[in-house]
């Protein structure tokens, strides 16, 4: 048809700014005026509101739906990871993997240090896993146990937890989206993990000295109660059988992942580990194994601090996450193919007249797409297409961007709760997602390393520090590439 044949014009700057407005106002709506933190149907009227707005400047829906699918289709392996890891979580409950954490951690672990340790243990995982949200469904559940017993506030634990798992997820060369933002700015991957350690070091370090600090001063003024740790390892020794085979699962899945296995199999792996650990330390029935994978694993001791650490997991246990990210991958699919996102970041680009202002624009932008498209992929591969010809022209390293994007883009994304990443956080850790969202949203400003590391890398592009020149081999590749150049106040043209 003709109408799908022509290519409209981009929006300008009101236009492309106009939906997304209004979704904000919608989004608003639920949040502040509703109280509810529910904010699918707010992001599928966010589609509509674009969606009308792309078909009055002429964008066919044919050519809309396809280019919300084809976005959707780059978030699928994130949906299988999440599938895997409520059956994970499930099965890691059932085979006392969990339980069995849960035990040693409150026998073993300082109080006082106990902050400080899960964001490392979490870092840890996370650097051998790839993957910053199975860290969270199995090692963060534990942690919240852990925590729960030495009387800490469960935002300060989730906070650690998260500023660990985001921290070894960003320099994990397994990781998807550590791989994506040196891929779209055209950067070596460990040349890309290399240009992390100035600014997620030193944000890991600050946030591991808050951590101590908290660690003392809060188990100082609320000390952990002897009472409900013993009440929680004696319930806890009463229902499952406590041994150092039931950590095998952790063992095994940490080991295949330091040897580069793909995310997707090494989870797959766990669930089967976790379900052969269930049937022969704890007894559990096949009919059991397949239904706590599905609907998660239920227990009654009596004991409510028990029941609520580990009445979780399963893969229905997942789905207001995956439908949130199905609906926020469309929504920013439907920006993406409409030209709105694309012409407020282009927009941004080409008015910055200073490296300085190009890295605070590029984090930002990452950042702000977080916010509105609510999906950390997104907010990778569009900033770093839409910024690569501003750094070319200024004769900066990409190697700058592709950090921007993963501050902006990978950390920012646990501290958006609509984000994909921020509603894992909320449903694995068990924060709550129908109750009052107002307390659960503490973990966010606790997750220092998440927030800190954004501003570090701002600071060093206003003071000079860690922001490297293009040089000729670089350039070189820039020329037989054929990459757009954008100089100051120019149109993207390319090198010949």
């Amino acid at each position: 048809m003709a109408s799908q044949e022509r290519c409209p014009d981009p929006p300008g700057v009101i236009g492309a700014a106009a939906p997304i407005a209004l979704t904000f106002v919608v989004l608003g709506l639920q949040l502040f005026v509703f109280g509810t933190f529910v904010p699918h149907v707010p992001l599928i009227i966010g589609i509509a509101i674009t969606a009308t707005f792309g078909w009055y400047r002429g964008h066919a829906w044919s050519a809309m739906q396809d280019g919300m699918l084809r976005v959707v289709g780059v978030g699928l392996p994130a949906v299988g990871i999440l599938m895997l890891v409520g059956m994970i979580t499930g099965l890691w409950i059932a085979s006392g993997t969990v339980p069995t954490l849960i035990y040693y951690g409150l026998e073993l672990l300082s109080p006082q240090a106990f902050l400080a340790t899960a964001a490392v243990l979490c870092a840890v995982v996370s650097v051998s896993l790839g993957t910053s949200w199975g860290t969270l469904g199995t090692v963060g559940i534990a942690l919240m146990g852990i925590g729960y017993g030495f009387g800490l506030p469960a935002y300060w634990t989730a906070g650690a937890v998260v500023s660990g798992a985001f921290f070894g997820d960003k320099v994990s060369p397994l990781s998807d989206t550590t791989n994506l933002a040196p891929a779209v700015t055209g950067v070596n991957l460990f040349t890309h993990i290399r240009n992390l350690t100035p600014t997620t070091v030193p944000a890991m370090v600050l946030a591991l000295v808050v951590y101590l600090v908290a660690g003392f001063w809060l188990v100082g003024h609320q000390p952990a109660s002897f009472e409900r740790i013993e009440t929680i390892t004696s319930g806890l020794a009463d229902h499952f059988t406590i041994s150092v085979w039931t950590l095998l699962p952790v063992l095994l899945v940490v080991g295949l992942a330091c040897l580069r296995m793909p995310a997707i199999p090494v989870l797959f792996f766990g669930v089967l580990i976790g379900g052969l650990t269930a049937f022969v330390a704890q007894g559990a029935s096949v009919q059991a194994l397949f239904q706590e994978s599905f609907a998660g694993y239920s227990i009654q001791t009596g004991v409510e601090s028990i029941d609520g650490l580990l009445n979780n997991g399963g893969l229905q246990s997942m789905t207001w996450v995956i439908t949130l990210l199905l609906i926020a991958l469309a929504y920013g699919g439907a920006l993406e193919t409409t030209n709105c996102l694309g012409t407020l970041i282009n927009a941004l680009a080409t008015r910055v007249r200073s490296f300085a202002g190009l890295q605070t624009s590029a984090i930002g932008a990452a950042a702000a797409t977080n916010v509105v498209a609510g999906d950390p992929y997104l907010s990778i591969a569009l900033t770093g297409r839409a910024f690569g010809p501003a750094y070319r022209g200024q004769d900066y390293a990409m190697r700058n961007l592709s950090r921007a994007t993963e501050e902006g883009g990978t950390l920012v994304s646990p501290l958006v709760p609509w984000n994909a990443g921020g509603a894992v956080v909320l449903t694995s850790l068990g924060l709550g997602i129908t109750s009052g969202h107002a307390i659960n949203l503490l973990y966010i400003p606790l997750a220092i390393a998440c927030w800190i590391s954004p501003l570090i890398g701002i600071a060093y592009a206003w003071l000079g520090w860690f922001s490297p020149r293009a040089d000729a081999k670089e350039r070189e590749q820039w020329r037989t590439e054929g990459e757009p150049v954008l100089a100051v106040g120019d149109e993207a043209t390319s090198r010949s």
